[in-house]
């Protein structure tokens, strides 16, 4: 279905073009099915679809231009989509606008009123639908309370820190109630440690609220921490969606190993199914490898081998063992890291905890390399 402009339809047609999802199942909180948008010529996004369940932390993961902004702001009415489906909670709200959508949105930038105080940019969107004065202050009170602004009511934006601007934006979000939180970036521009006690402070409200939480970030450590689930993009198409541990364990394409983590990637063909996984040669290096997808011998693959997986090795009975040429080492504090040559050529890099062994090590050393089949993971190119 190809929806209208998101902003040239007035209330009453907007309702009347609500479809609703048979009562078999309770319908998700969103429902993206088959979204393409088109800049011209240019494909924002390809046939996006994804379900949003209720009440989840998901985040949209991905580098600049890979199309997760475009998503995020249509389903929220900001951007109309060329085709497909936007559904929230059941109801297909592809022509409505953004004030006729159960969501809200804390932009990149926050959008706050200079020539406002803080309870006057929480309480904006509360008068505008006519929510009664009384009203306004308790869910203001309360909404300040949730991100620990009592207290701050009257002070003006341009007093407030850059934490405090970002909490002033959430509880303006949360105190119209809706059933999902849209977010764009709303960290991008703090500091490190800000940052990070920001993601705490989104962790706790997501709790103590219970909606849903749709999230865009190209920070990978930021959708690690926080989410349930994540959508990794790429070209405007969605490469993989997983618990955090399922991305960074499992992932299922190069583009996914690679953008999360450090990874090392060599390329290879399944020579022979083993059981458990498969047999790669990668450059006449025969290597064990699982994988979350089912493969073909003869099929070119990656092999993906995070660089923590890595070691020195062993001498255990399930261990792969490689021998390879220190070229380079590099101290990281928790970590050593060692670049090295194997025998084919391909090079290896190893994270090694065991950091006063590490130190031993240097370039030019000859060393084996060890890792369980487990860490290997045979992933589509």
């Amino acid at each position: 279905m190809v929806s209208s402009s998101a902003n040239g339809v007035e209330g009453e047609a907007c309702m009347v073009a609500k479809k609703k999802l048979p009562a078999s199942e309770p319908p998700a909180a969103v429902d993206i099915r088959g979204v393409s948008k088109n800049y011209g010529r240019v494909n924002a996004l390809e046939g996006v679809t994804v379900s949003i369940r209720r009440g989840e932390f998901f985040s949209l993961l991905g580098p600049s231009g890979c199309g997760k902004t475009t998503l995020l702001r249509i389903i929220g009415g900001f951007e109309d989509l060329t085709s497909g489906e936007v559904l929230i909670d059941g109801e297909d709200c592809g022509f409505l606008p953004p004030y006729a959508r159960n969501t809200n949105m804390i932009f990149q930038h926050l959008a706050l009123f200079p020539h406002m105080n803080v309870f006057e940019n929480v309480a904006f969107g509360l008068r505008r639908k006519g929510v009664s004065k009384p009203q306004i202050i308790e869910r203001v009170r309360n909404g300040l309370a949730l991100v620990r602004l009592e207290g701050f009511e009257q002070r003006m934006i341009d007093q407030l820190s850059g934490g405090q601007k970002q909490r002033v934006a959430m509880s303006r979000a949360i105190v119209n109630d809706p059933a999902v939180l849209l977010l764009d970036e709303p960290l991008g521009s703090l500091d490190l440690q800000l940052r990070l006690q920001m993601q705490d402070e989104l962790r706790r409200l997501h709790r103590s609220l219970g909606n849903t939480f749709i999230y865009v970030t190209h920070d990978q450590g930021e959708a690690m921490t926080m989410s349930d689930r994540i959508a990794v993009m790429n070209g405007g198409q969605i490469q993989q969606v997983g618990t955090p541990v399922e991305i960074y364990e499992k992932p299922r394409t190069r583009f996914v190993a690679s953008f999360i983590g450090h990874t090392n990637l060599l390329d290879g063909v399944i020579i022979e199914k083993i059981p458990g996984g498969y047999l790669v040669n990668c450059q006449k290096a025969n290597l064990p490898c699982v994988s979350a997808r089912s493969f073909e011998v003869g099929q070119s693959v990656t092999v993906a081998l995070r660089y923590e997986k890595v070691g020195l090795a062993k001498g255990a009975a399930d261990e792969c063992v490689i021998p390879a040429t220190v070229t380079e080492r590099t101290y990281l504090g928790s970590a050593v890291r060692i670049e090295t040559r194997m025998t084919n050529g391909n090079t290896l890099t190893a994270d090694l905890v065991d950091t006063d062994r590490g130190r031993s090590i240097q370039p030019g050393d000859e060393i084996k390399l060890g890792f369980l089949m487990c860490a290997a993971v045979a992933v589509a190119n």
